[in-house]
């Protein structure tokens, strides 16, 4: 719905799936955890918080309002996925 193109859409749908797959691979931190990286913390509640909005956004009616919230989360749930490792990069670089 927040994507006007059907193939557009399609393939959205397949990324946000296959990233979940492909996100563990990718894991590359010092630390197993998230105690350590208080950046990636507050990522991860940035996440929860986009997931949450965009189910509601997805059990509203398509009007106006409600279309631009839903690309705008979009963009940013598809952001996390390139800030996260980023963000534990740097805080690896930070902590040596």
């Amino acid at each position: 719905r927040s994507i006007p193109n059907k193939l557009g859409g399609v393939i959205a749908l397949v990324m946000s799936i296959a990233i979940l797959f492909i996100l563990p691979i990718l894991h590359v931190n010092k630390s197993q955890g998230l105690q350590f990286y208080s950046l990636n913390q507050i990522l991860f509640w940035y996440m929860v918080i986009i997931i949450i909005l965009l189910t509601w956004i997805g059990a509203r009616p398509v009007e106006a309002p409600f279309i631009l919230t839903g690309q705008i989360l979009t963009v940013l749930y598809f952001s996390y996925y390139i800030l996260n490792p980023m963000v534990s990069k740097f805080w690896d670089k930070f902590l040596n």
